[in-house]
């Protein structure tokens, strides 16, 4: 069900990773320290803890000067702490966000959800930021002594548009940071998202957890299963890890291989020099440059995609590269991860809940509220909701294009006319790629690959 208008407060532990690896035994004993205080503070300031994020809280406030209230006191309360000696000091970043969500078994899901988690994750420790939603709600209601500065427009990961950002300043905080973690801070030509990223958890998490290991990572599905969109938001959440950023290379309008090195070099605005070919340039402009190549829908080019991987991977030792296709690269040293459908609810699903926390809905549910705001799952179309998404086998651009019918059906008479599924779902974005108009051009797209 939708809420009114609530504060969220994300908190995260900075270096927790490394504190826990180094100092396991003094780094429990803060753990369990840092833990006890923050949720005394949340709880004091009439704050709700709503889970752990792994070394960081997500709370609930009902009014936002309580929950800027309870992040100046948990700062206040971590600076003032004796520490482990083998740690020294706790560095919490913290960041708050007021808008409407959906509430399903004590949680909180939504747009407004993310982006409070998304103020936390671009800050540094000892900072607090606010969105300008909470920033405007809560100026004439400060803690005694609080100022807020404003830090200008910034790009969130998995955020469409563009958010102010305050810091909350306090004579008891500290008032100089380096830039944001934010988007702009980074070197990379990932495009704005136009909608929200939802769901894939799990994915991203282990799409991550490979680049760790492996120089060249393969993202493999059939068309429409959101592997574009999935190394997008991935990119988005490890570019600040290569000191010369994240690059997209898109080949799905390339229709000559020939000219794929020439692709890569105009994403990386390196320039061609006469009597030298590109390829040899654009090596050696790679190098010893510590930088993430993103390589999109090879599947028409895959022959002539794994011998450029391959040539540059060679001779570019600090290069990695993430791929997404139909199929693999099988080349040397190349590992690959399935991308699956999104989750679906269960066919005995009846309760509200428990449809709503599957990810396919999620989509469904966040595109749908694209095409009519205040859309929401209901009593009464909770189960047409669950027989679409799972109808659709949870294929997010099958998801989406369903959602775009909103405009002249009910989600009942979507559900109803999709025995002919493909036949209904044409329509969608005119500038689209005509292999994603619809999803029997999808189909044809692939036909024509074998």
């Amino acid at each position: 069900m939708s809420t009114h208008p609530l504060t969220f407060l994300f908190t995260d532990l900075e270096n927790s990773t490394l504190f826990w690896e180094n100092h396991p035994e003094e780094m429990q004993m803060a753990s369990a320290r840092h833990d006890a205080l923050m949720r005394g503070i949340i709880e004091r300031h009439g704050g709700r803890v709503v889970k752990m994020t792994g070394d960081g809280f997500h709370a609930v406030f009902e009014a936002p000067s309580d929950g800027v209230a309870a992040a100046l006191a948990g700062q206040q309360a971590i600076s003032a702490e004796h520490w482990p000696a083998a740690i020294e000091s706790i560095k919490v970043r913290m960041g708050l966000h007021t808008g409407e969500s959906q509430e399903r078994a004590g949680d909180y899901y939504g747009a407004d959800v993310n982006l409070a988690a998304r103020m936390a994750d671009i800050g540094h420790g000892g900072q607090v930021l606010l969105s300008e939603t909470t920033a405007t709600l809560v100026r004439k209601h400060l803690p005694q002594e609080c100022t807020l500065s404003d830090l200008g427009e910034h790009r969130l990961k998995g955020i469409a548009a563009s958010e102010r950002v305050y810091q909350l300043c306090h004579p008891s905080l500290v008032a100089e940071f380096p830039p944001l973690r934010s988007l702009a801070a980074y070197k990379h030509n990932l495009p704005r998202q136009l909608s929200t990223f939802v769901g894939r958890g799990k994915e991203i998490a282990e799409v991550k957890r490979l680049l760790q290991g492996t120089r060249l990572l393969t993202l493999l599905g059939p068309g429409g299963t959101g592997k574009t969109r999935l190394m997008l938001q991935v990119a988005e959440e490890v570019v600040g890890d290569y000191a010369d950023g994240v690059w997209l290379v898109e080949l799905a309008p390339l229709t000559d291989p020939e000219l794929i090195p020439d692709r890569v070099a105009a994403a990386l605005n390196v320039q061609g020099q006469r009597g030298r070919p590109i390829l040899d340039t654009l090596t050696n402009y790679l190098r010893h440059k510590d930088l993430l190549l993103l390589l999109d829908n090879v599947e028409h080019l895959v022959r002539e995609s794994a011998e450029l991987a391959e040539h540059l991977l060679t001779h570019c030792l600090s290069l990695k590269i993430l791929v997404t296709g139909r199929e693999a690269l099988f080349i040397a040293g190349e590992t690959t991860l399935q991308i699956p459908s999104l989750s679906l609810p269960g066919k005995e699903t009846l309760a509200i809940d428990e449809i709503g926390s599957s990810e396919a809905v999620q989509l469904f549910l966040a595109r749908a509220q694209a095409v009519q705001p205040g859309f929401e799952i209901t009593p009464d179309n909770a189960l047409a909701i669950a027989e679409v998404v799972r109808r659709l086998d949870g294929i997010p651009l099958a998801l989406e294009l369903a959602a775009a019918r909103l405009r002249m059906m009910s989600v009942q008479q979507i559900a109803e006319r999709l025995n002919d599924r493909f036949r209904l779902l044409t329509g969608g974005r005119r500038t689209a790629l005509p292999r994603q108009q619809t999803l029997q051009a999808l189909i044809d797209w692939s036909w024509n690959l074998l």
